[in-house]
């Protein structure tokens, strides 16, 4: 055999073993693939339909603690980060879950990078022998609600019992001083003082609870701004008097928004009362009024006590109190502001407050205006009531 057909068999036998070699990488190649597809767990088709459609969060993990499939709401939630679960919590529950194959439920306060921590509830049930679902409702609002309603609760309680124990020690002094007339006058004066302020309290209390979910009216009706603050002055009229205090409307007239005349008019006369007893003996509270195709703006501007910059925030809040040492002198329940919030909400209008410590504050409610055929032009006519004296 000649070197050439030598050279000519070598290179044909090293192409065959090459070609060999190939091959079996492929097949190689291509049974691991198949493998790791086999050994590859997969949500079930029908788990992951549902959950595309859940309003709440899921969330399902392989055995190697990574999401194969999650909700929008999870990563809207923040449950998930990549492939990752963010709640250790969560995560320990899920292995818990894989370990024995017991369904649980719990309750977890889940940490935010911003913001307070969510309340949420948790059930994680197995799927098949290595997969976990994890369910997650958000129940902040509700936790919040219950919170606001025990306080709320707790402080009309506490609240009640100032007047009602008042009353009843001014009922034995009154017994007790029979045969002193001008003692029976002085305690009877204040027996009538403290009713007074055990009716508006009650009386706040209904209005708080018709208005508290903030519901849209069902059927608003035509209110006439010029009758509501009318009616709101005239209501703080003998407290203004007792203090000397002036109370000047001014601004726009025939002006009309849609509502309830009633509640309206809670607003306004709340807003007022409140200027009127926080402001010193013969100052003066200024209510005006504008408007423009779209809203019409009631302000009530006081010269009073002012309120500090880190209170602002709080003084609607449900029997909040500025300065919770002069409360009792000054008559207030601390449901006015939140009565107006309200009435606010309720109408789709809000109420801003504008204050600084010592100088006075300014409430302005601002609501959607009714423009009716005989509303005529924004008048300047400026009308000065003062307080009997």
């Amino acid at each position: 055999m000649d070197a050439t057909t030598q050279a000519f068999l070598a290179a044909a036998i090293g192409a065959v073993v090459a070609g060999a070699a190939v091959l079996a990488w492929h097949v190689s190649d291509r049974q691991q693939h198949s493998a790791a597809a086999v050994e590859e767990p997969v949500v079930p088709p029908g788990v992951a339909t549902v959950l595309s459609v859940l309003r709440s969060s899921a969330v399902v993990v392989d055995d190697s603690d990574v999401v194969l499939k999650a909700s929008a709401p999870a990563y809207a939630m923040g449950l998930v980060r990549g492939s990752n679960l963010v709640s250790l919590e969560l995560a320990d529950l899920v292995r818990k879950v894989r370990r024995d194959g017991q369904i649980r439920e719990t309750e977890l306060l889940l940490a935010r990078p911003s913001g307070p921590a969510r309340h949420v509830t948790v059930r994680v049930a197995p799927i098949g022998s290595r997969l976990v679902l994890a369910l997650v409702e958000d129940r902040t609002r509700e936790r919040r609600v219950e919170a606001v309603r025990r306080d709320f609760v707790a402080n009309v309680s506490h609240e009640l019992k100032t007047p009602v124990g008042a009353i009843r020690l001014l009922a034995e002094a009154v017994h007790d001083a029979a045969d002193d007339p001008e003692a029976v006058k002085r305690f009877s004066a204040r027996m009538l003082t403290e009713s007074d302020r055990l009716s508006r309290l009650v009386q706040q209390v209904i209005e708080l609870s018709r208005l508290q979910g903030d519901e849209p009216l069902d059927t608003p009706l035509p209110v006439h701004i010029d009758d509501v603050i009318g009616v709101a002055v005239d209501t703080s009229a003998i407290d203004a008097d007792a203090k000397g205090i002036s109370v000047v409307t001014s601004g726009a007239r025939d002006l009309e928004v849609l509502g309830n005349e009633e509640q309206v008019t809670a607003a306004v006369a709340n807003l007022i009362a409140n200027a009127v007893s926080y402001s010193d003996p013969g100052a003066t509270v200024v209510v005006s009024t504008k408007a423009d195709d779209q809203v019409v703006t009631i302000a009530v501007v006081d010269q009073g006590i002012g309120i500090p910059a880190d209170e602002i925030d709080r003084i609607f809040e449900r029997f909040y109190r500025v300065d919770p040492a002069r409360h009792r002198s000054t008559g207030g329940t601390g449901l006015g502001l939140s009565i107006v919030k309200h009435v606010a909400a309720t109408h789709g209008g809000e109420v801003d407050v504008w204050s600084v410590e010592g100088q006075g504050s300014t409430f302005t409610l601002t609501l959607p205006r009714h423009l009716s055929t005989h509303s005529g032009p924004m008048s300047t006519t400026i009308i000065q009531q003062e307080a009997r004296r």
